[in-house]
């Protein structure tokens, strides 16, 4: 018989994944508090599309302001309100790379750029 493995040392973890892994716990729980204030009715896999999606989301802005934002607290701060508004924070960054995707294919082939009016017809001078 063999001895049973040492416990995992908390401190052996490496930092970035310590706070990756505590910003996916925020997010998740963002999105939970979000859904249970909503009167709408959701199927389960739906629930959990949306509390994935804010995890990842919470993790990846846990990152990118790491370097933008010193203080934990307010990084904190920042994660959990970015996931609990992570459904419309996606669909908006999902709209802006469509349509830069989107331009350079139309650069790509060639299409000219689309005359956009203001409204206002041209009037003759007399």
């Amino acid at each position: 018989m063999s001895p049973p493995p040492p416990p995992i040392n908390p401190e052996s973890i490496p930092q970035e994944v310590r706070d990756g892994f505590v910003a996916s716990i925020i997010g998740a729980m963002a999105m939970t508090a979000r859904l249970l204030l909503s009167e709408d009715r959701q199927t389960w896999p739906w629930v959990a599309r949306r509390v994935a999606a804010a995890s990842i989301t919470a993790v990846m802005a846990n990152y990118g302001l790491a370097d933008y934002i010193a203080s934990d607290s307010l990084r904190t701060a920042a994660v959990g309100g970015l996931a609990y508004a992570s459904p419309e924070a996606l669909d908006a960054a999902l709209r802006a790379i469509k349509a830069r995707v989107n331009r350079e294919a139309d650069r790509i082939a060639g299409n000219p750029k689309p005359s956009k009016s203001n409204g206002k017809a041209k009037r003759k001078r007399k």
